[in-house]
């Protein structure tokens, strides 16, 4: 299978195309506003940024924002992306600006598949927490645009306590909405996202039992975003079911059996030891690159510097690279280059991205034998 050496280049970027959003989200990371930023990437500036992505071995790209709707050039920047070959995705939010040209635009344009946030089975819910009436059922409206021009639907969730309770309906409104991919976001608290809106560690681990037993009944894939825990909770119940003790853990892939070529739309799957910075970078509106959204540590600009000299010099990036590098249990953990824990909920939680991930309750081997040879 095709290996990329992530120390060289990214498995996927994220640009944030614009912070402009008219959603008023509770956890938005980008605090996003109803006005476009003047000092936005221009649509030359991003064609450059795109040829130099592409130059890094061709990861997968994925617009977000805000909306990337509230660009009148979205299509614009998607067109030369996909016509040098780069496997575009896009993230908009759902809102007026989701009509049914824009989806046709967006098919026409290439764009291999569309992302919603769906953050509750009803619009209770998933209004409350995305703070705007009337988004629950935009969002339904416009799954039936897509399922009608037969775009593949990805649907995003975070995970917080607003939704932890109801998650079962959640999992059966994906499957009735017929998505390929469930893609579960694990609450970082940046941005507008507050600590207090965390579902627990012990509950972390509930989610992520829940979700591996889940993906083996359902026809849609399951990824997980800053839960990079679930990795250790997949390789424990494969080994279980397995019954047998692996020496040396390889990343086995829960989510398709194919790993990187198994995906629907082509999209692939990450491969081991994705985390931010280490097969991940996001681009900010003004060209900021940061390890990743969620984790707010400026490592360069692409208007000053290149974006593989950014990632691959970065002393930032360098770190996150090297789990044995990380402090307490994570750099101890024999998961560590599978999992690694979360950087950004790290670093929002105790202030040091290299710290260990706050909200995962395994304790590592080697920690267990020290103790026992105490005892």
């Amino acid at each position: 299978m095709f290996k990329r050496d992530f120390n060289k280049d990214p498995f996927i970027v994220i640009w944030e195309l614009t912070r402009a959003c008219q959603l008023k989200c509770l956890h938005c990371r980008a605090e996003a506003q109803y006005r476009r930023d003047p000092r936005e990437l221009s649509f030359e500036e991003g064609k450059t940024l795109i040829n130099q992505i592409y130059e890094m071995n061709n990861p997968m790209l994925v617009f977000t924002g805000g909306d990337p709707l509230m660009r009148e050039d979205v299509f614009e920047i998607a067109a030369y992306a996909i016509n040098k070959g780069v496997r575009v995705s896009m993230t908009p939010s759902a809102t007026p600006n989701v009509t049914k040209e824009a989806i046709e635009k967006a098919k026409e344009v290439g764009l291999s598949r569309w992302a919603f946030s769906l953050d509750g089975p009803t619009a209770g819910i998933h209004d409350h927490f995305r703070g705007t009436e009337g988004s629950f059922d935009l969002t339904m409206e416009r799954i039936k645009y897509l399922h009608e021009l037969e775009i593949p639907i990805q649907i995003n969730t975070v995970i917080s306590r607003y939704n932890y309770d109801c998650l079962e309906e959640m999992a059966k409104l994906i499957e009735e909405l017929d998505c390929v991919l469930w893609s579960v976001f694990f609450l970082v608290p940046t941005g507008r996202g507050q600590e207090k809106d965390m579902i627990t560690p012990a509950e972390h681990e509930k989610v992520f039992s829940w979700l591996y037993q889940l993906s083996k009944r359902v026809k849609f894939d399951i990824k997980t975003t800053a839960g990079q825990h679930y990795r250790r909770v997949v390789i424990q119940n494969k080994m279980r079911e397995a019954k047998e003790q692996v020496e040396d853990i390889q990343y086995l892939d829960a989510l398709t059996q194919q790993g990187l070529t198994g995906s629907i739309d082509g999209l692939g799957r990450a491969p081991k030891g994705v985390n931010d910075g280490n097969g991940f970078v996001f681009i900010s509106h003004i060209g900021d690159v940061y390890p990743s959204g969620l984790l707010p540590v400026k490592a360069g600009n692409v208007r000053e510097q290149p974006l593989a000299e950014i990632y691959r010099e970065s002393p930032i990036f360098k770190a996150l690279r090297n789990p044995d590098g990380f402090k307490g249990k994570c750099g101890q953990c024999e998961f560590r280059y599978v999992c690694g824990g979360s950087r950004s909920r790290a670093y929002a939680v105790t202030g040091d991205y290299l710290e260990s991930e706050p909200y995962c309750v395994y304790i590592p081997e080697a920690m267990r034998k020290q103790k026992e040879k105490k005892l």
